[in-house]
């Protein structure tokens, strides 16, 4: 076998060692909370081994100790507990501890709306963010709108915050990539529609896109028909009262949401 090829192994082996060990640190640092099911060993004690539920109250029932509360610790501050409890009862001279994590029921967000797979997912890893939430979450559907709401609780006060997502990665605006936290909700609503009808190719409902005008809309809808004329053409408008207006509008104003368009046949 070569040096070079030898070389390259190692650094693969070094590689995927320097992968397990972030990977284990991470889960490691994961906060345990109520609901979450645990199995705990004691090196070279098999008769201390159990799985059991984390209580409402956030502790667990220990063989010999009783009662530990280990709701709100990483992984390792509550083996630490769990050790420190056992050598101070006398009970295990120098206890190595292990816990692990059978399943996450305490810290979980939920994401739902126009979603590749809605549902409530579990935070594995402390440092998730909104993005890695909606990728485990299959990503926005087609239908999905470009902005989503996150809402939760931060500091004891209900927190709701609107994210654009396309100008999270477009320009580079990572601070709306929020870390998310137990009981968080992710909404993402059906995106934004308008409505054309009349003397147009493809009469129907369409995607308003961002700074959509009129000449784009009519675009969308594969333009004015033979039989129509884009001059005197209508916008109807939901007002601030509820009630419908009517509109005349230049070919370069912005079309909003819920807008319907009426293409009117040419007289000519």
């Amino acid at each position: 076998m070569s040096s070079v090829f030898t070389r390259i192994l190692a650094f693969a082996l070094l590689f995927g060692i320097v992968i397990s060990a972030q990977a284990a640190d991470s889960q490691r640092e994961y906060v345990l909370g109520a609901g979450d099911n645990i199995r705990i060993g004691v090196f070279q004690n098999p008769d201390l081994a159990i799985e059991t539920r984390i209580s409402e109250s956030g502790s667990i029932t220990f063989p010999l100790v009783g009662a530990v509360p280990v709701g709100g610790l990483s992984i390792f501050a509550a083996e630490q507990k769990v050790a420190q409890m056992l050598h101070d009862g006398g009970f295990v001279v120098q206890p190595q501890v292990n816990i692990q994590v059978v399943e996450v029921r305490s810290n979980q967000v939920a994401v739902l709306g126009q979603i590749g797979r809605p549902g409530r997912f579990p935070l594995e890893n402390p440092n998730t963010k909104v993005s890695d939430m909606l990728a485990i979450a299959g990503g926005v559907a087609a239908g999905g709108a470009d902005t989503l709401i996150l809402t939760g609780v931060r500091d004891g006060k209900p927190m709701r915050k609107e994210i654009d997502i396309p100008a999270m990665f477009q320009k580079g605006d990572f601070s709306q990539d929020m870390v998310l936290q137990g009981g968080d909700i992710i909404y993402v609503h059906r995106a934004p529609l308008f409505y054309i009808y009349g003397e147009v190719q493809r009469p129907g409902s369409y995607r308003l896109e961002r700074d959509m005008t009129v000449r784009h809309a009519l675009a969308q809808a594969g333009g004015v028909s033979l039989r129509g004329t884009d001059r005197g053409l209508r916008l109807h408008r939901r007002g601030k009262d509820g009630s419908m207006v009517q509109q005349e509008p230049e070919m370069d104003a912005v079309v909003l949401s819920d807008d319907v368009l009426y293409i009117r046949e040419s007289l000519f």
